[in-house]
C-alpha cells in the first residue's frame, strides 16, 4: 500500500482539479463541496488555511473521489 499523503486544503483543491473535479459551493463551516459532472461524485474540502487535513477527513475525501490512495497521490 503506498504511504499516505500528507496535505493542505490548496494541495487536495489542486489535485480534485487535476481529477476533473469543478468548485460547486461553500458548505457549512468552512467547508467547499468539489462536484465532478461526469459522474457527479461530490467531495466536501474543509478551509483551513496551512493546516495539514487529518488522515481520516483526506481518506474520506479520497474514498469520494472514486480514486484510490495511490491513483490520488499520482495526480
Amino acid at each position: 500500500m503506498p504511504k499516505f499523503p500528507a496535505l493542505t486544503d490548496k494541495q487536495v483543491i489542486k489535485k480534485l482539479g487535476k481529477a476533473g473535479f469543478r468548485f460547486y459551493r461553500f458548505a457549512k463551516g468552512g467547508h467547499e463541496m468539489w462536484v465532478r459532472d461526469i459522474d457527479g461524485k461530490i467531495a466536501v474540502v474543509p478551509r483551513h488555511s496551512g493546516k495539514i487535513i487529518k488522515r481520516k477527513t483526506l481518506k474520506d475525501i479520497i474514498d469520494a473521489t472514486g480514486l484510490s490512495i495511490k491513483e490520488f497521490s499520482e495526480l
